[in-house]
């Protein structure tokens, strides 16, 4: 029980005209309680009533349990007892009764007559000249004032000793403040930078994506380049070819240079492309060095903040030492207190070591006040470092909100030349298709061109052989050009043309007027019939030079379908079945047809045709998709049989 409470720098005597200090510790196996007390016992006493006084235990108001802690309680004079040789002690009482400490003894005696006063020398602050004054006071008043001002001084450090303490938990609360924001912040600004990051990554993959486009655009340019040369010299040879036909084809190279003006101008629109593609690779020059400085801005963002960290390290070890500092300063307090302990025997114990001991204690005042000073000056030092250090906080504060604007800048600069390369990239795209309408336009002329050239030439080995009287054909309705103007704004005009189909889908009229003319025409006789015999020289089909491309037979395929119910319907009867001539061209057939009007179905494929009555007469080609027209014969009208025979019988016709 003896450990529990310590009983410290007890005296060996005391006077009864004085105060008594009773210093003791209280240890962390105690348990406190606010009913314990401290009682002044005469020795030899048997219970805890033969106290002669007592004082209520006190401890400070930072105690906490299970602490050890240093107490001092106070006996006032009026309750001390009078001087005699009796010996008594203290002894520490818990709450429950229990004695758990015990005082070495000790006397209260008088002072002795010697001992009891003591003379002090004062210098004169009077005028020059003046004497010494020598002051006699009771020793026991002196050492007691004495011991006041040490206590007194004591208290006022320890008073300034926890306020050094407070303003040492404010300033540790407030940095770790400081340091939690700045943990904010640096946790927006690595957001921000993964953001910015993962933004700049998709702005590559966009770039990318827009470079691959674009080398695409640029392979189907180049490819429409080689196209329209080759189409170029496609052209130049039909020109060629063209000019060596007779002037019956001269509206044909009308024709054709209308076609090269339309070359020029699809020449024209192929180099504005160009110039496009040149202002967007311009324009993806100037994306790419926009993304090189936000590049060199995000290393430069990368760069602050290693800065902020390294500061942060600074202030860890500021932190540190200032832990280190605070632990020396207690060590510092603890030996002050010991020191003031042992003054404090001194003076109990040693009355001629008086002026040792004033000089010891000015020593050991003077190195607490520089202590003192010293804590004073770091603790200068150290808000001098928060305000520094708030200071560079607030400046990058203001850094961020400046980054943060050109960010919000440069991402609106983007945001906008993203939309415009999108609208160019848009407009490449119909420029693009727009090229190749156009292309398609010209292959499909091209064709066509093609075959009018292998029917003229075809003609023109039939029409050798035979001298014929040429007759114009007029058509009600049409000009006397190959084609209308009007092929350039259909589009059903310009597409690909199908291949040479065989005889037997042509038919001369239609269902309905067959019947009529059978009905109004009386039976001919056989010598009318031989005169006014109306014959049709139908040549073999022609193999197209080129194999139609599949988008080629495609359209073919859509428009025989559409034209496959007219054929049918005009090919009904068991009359114009006979005009199905694919297996046996050169054998004649005979129709009871009016020779005055003969209604002639033609198809764009149709080649070219000779018909005669009684002479021939020359028909020239026409691309329109069905064709009426009126034969009008230099003999008598007459009702007589209609031949169709191929290319053999024409010679034994003629």
């Amino acid at each position: 029980m003896e450990k529990c409470v310590e009983f410290r720098n007890v005296g060996c005597s005391y006077f009864p005209q004085s105060r008594v200090d009773c210093h003791y510790t209280i240890s962390s196996q105690h348990t406190w309680a606010s009913n314990d007390w401290v009682g002044l016992f005469k020795m030899g006493w048997t219970s805890v009533r033969d106290y002669h006084t007592f004082v209520w235990a006190l401890v400070p108001p930072s105690y906490e349990e299970g602490t050890e802690v240093n107490c001092c309680v106070q006996f006032q004079a009026a309750y001390l007892p009078k001087a005699s040789c009796h010996e008594y002690e203290f002894v520490y009482i818990s709450a429950k009764g229990e004695v758990c400490s015990r005082s070495s003894s000790f006397i209260f005696c008088a002072p002795k007559p010697l001992e009891d006063l003591v003379t002090l020398e004062e210098d004169s602050h009077g005028e020059e000249g003046g004497t010494d004054m020598l002051l006699v006071v009771p020793r026991a008043e002196l050492l007691q004032n004495r011991l006041q001002e040490c206590l007194q001084e004591r208290a006022e450090l320890l008073q300034a000793h926890e306020a050094t303490n407070r303003q040492r938990e404010k300033d540790k609360l407030e940095y770790k403040r400081a340091r939690e924001a700045w943990d904010r912040r640096r946790s927006e600004v690595e957001s921000d930078i993964s953001r910015l990051q993962r933004e700049l990554k998709h702005s590559h993959e966009q770039i990318k994506s827009m470079e691959r486009k674009q080398e695409e655009e640029q392979d189907l340019v180049e490819l429409l380049t080689q196209e329209k040369s080759t189409l170029l010299e496609a052209n130049e040879e039909s020109r060629v070819r063209i000019r060596e036909l007779e002037e019956d084809i001269k509206t044909l190279t009308q024709r054709t240079v209308d076609r090269e003006t339309e070359m020029e101008r699809m020449k024209e629109r192929a180099k504005r492309a160009g110039a496009q593609r040149k202002e967007e690779e311009s324009e993806r020059s100037a994306l790419q060095a926009e993304h090189e400085a936000t590049l060199k801005e995000m290393r430069s963002l990368q760069e602050r903040l290693n800065t902020s960290e390294r500061a942060s390290e600074g202030l860890k070890s500021d932190l540190s030492s200032m832990v280190a500092q605070r632990d020396r300063t207690q060590s510092e307090l603890h030996q002050a207190r010991l020191q003031a302990a042992q003054l404090t025997l001194q003076l109990a114990d040693a009355s001629l070591a008086l002026r040792e001991g004033r000089a010891r204690w000015a020593q050991e005042r003077q190195g607490l006040q520089l202590t003192a000073e010293k804590d004073h000056a770091r603790l200068q030092k150290l808000t001098a470092e928060m305000e520094t250090i708030e200071e560079s906080l607030q400046e990058e504060r203001m850094e961020r909100v400046k980054l943060e604007v050109e960010i919000g800048r440069e991402k609106d600069c983007n945001r906008v030349q993203l939309c415009e390369t999108r609208r160019e990239l848009q407009e490449l795209k119909t420029s693009v298709r727009v090229t190749q309408k156009e292309k398609e336009q010209l292959l499909a002329e091209k064709q066509e061109l093609m075959h009018y050239i292998c029917q003229l030439e075809q003609k023109t080995g039939t029409v050798s052989s035979a001298k014929w009287s040429a007759a114009p054909v007029l058509f009600p309705g049409r000009p006397a050009s190959a084609t209308s103007d009007s092929e350039d704004e259909n589009p059903e005009a310009l597409q690909p043309l199908r291949p040479p189909r065989p005889l037997g889908n042509y038919s001369l009229c239609e269902q309905g007027e067959l019947e009529l003319l059978r009905l109004a025409t009386p039976p001919p006789s056989p010598r009318e019939a031989e005169r006014s015999a109306v014959v049709i020289n139908q040549p073999a089909p022609l193999t197209s030079p080129h194999q139609a491309s599949a988008e080629t037979a495609a359209h073919s395929s859509d428009s025989e379908e559409e034209s496959d119910p007219l054929q049918c319907g005009r090919l009904g009867s068991g009359d114009e079945t006979a005009l199905l001539l694919p297996e046996h061209p050169d054998t004649p057939h005979r129709y009871n047809l009016p020779v005055e009007t003969l209604a002639l179905s033609h198809t764009p494929t149709l080649p070219c045709m000779s018909v005669f009555v009684g002479t021939f007469v020359d028909l020239v080609h026409c691309s329109a998709p069905t064709l009426n027209f009126n034969i009008k014969t230099k003999t008598e009208p007459s009702n007589g049989p209609l031949k169709v025979c191929g290319p053999d019988k024409m010679s034994s016709l003629c």
